[in-house]
C-alpha cells in the first residue's frame, strides 16, 4: 500500500533505515521514528499530509490533536503468521512459542479491541483494506483508498505497482 500511494502522487514519510531484502524485495517504507511515538510523538506535525506506515497497536499512542485518516490492511491471519515464521528463521531468529492457532486467536482478538477503539476516535476515520483483494483487483481497491484518501491520487500508477509474483506467503 506505501508503494501504491507513493506512486499515486501521496507523499510518503520514511527514512530508508531497513533497506529491501528477500522478505521484502521493493523496501519497507517505515519510519524509525514511529516506533516511539509514545515517548516522543515530535515527529507527527511533519507528517501533515504524508502517508506513515505502522503496526497498528501504535495506533493508540497518536496524539489526539491531529485528525487521521488509517488505512488498515487486513490479512488472512494464517499468511500473516507463516510469513512471520519464514521471515524470522531467515534472520535466525525464534518467535513466540505457542502454537500458529493460538496465536492467531490472540491477533484476531486484539484486532477486534484496535478496530472497536478505532470506532470510537472522533480523529481518526478507517478504511480497512484487505490484502488478498488488493493483489486480486489492485484498480479496485486503489480506487477505494484514493476515494477515502480524498481522491487527488493517481489510480493507474497506484495500481500498476501491485506485483502478484510479491503474494508468496498463501494459506
Amino acid at each position: 500500500m506505501m508503494q501504491a500511494l507513493d506512486a499515486g502522487g501521496m507523499p510518503v514519510l520514511t527514512d530508508g533505515v531497513r533497506q529491501s531484502d528477500e522478505d521484502n524485495p521493493q523496501g519497507y517504507y517505515e519510519f524509525e521514528a514511529v516506533k516511539k511515538t509514545k515517548a516522543d510523538p515530535g515527529w507527527v506535525a511533519g507528517a501533515v499530509g504524508k502517508a506513515v506506515k505502522m503496526v497498528y497497536q501504535l495506533l493508540y499512542d497518536l496524539p489526539e490533536a491531529y485528525e487521521y485518516r488509517v488505512l488498515f490492511m487486513r490479512r488472512d491471519m494464517r499468511e500473516v503468521l507463516a510469513s512471520q515464521k519464514i521471515m524470522l528463521e531467515r534472520r535466525g531468529e525464534q518467535g513466540a512459542n505457542i502454537s500458529a492457532d493460538r496465536l492467531a486467536d490472540l491477533f484476531q482478538r486484539d484486532l477486534e479491541k484496535v478496530h472497536q477503539w478505532l470506532d470510537r476516535q472522533d480523529n481518526m476515520s478507517m478504511l480497512a483494506v484487505n490484502y488478498n483483494a488488493m493483489v486480486k483487483s489492485p484498480q479496485l481497491e486503489c480506487q477505494r483508498a484514493g476515494a477515502f484518501l480524498g481522491g487527488a491520487l493517481d489510480i493507474e500508477k497506484m495500481a500498476a505497482v501491485v506485483d502478484p509474483s510479491l503474494y508468496r506467503n498463501k494459506r
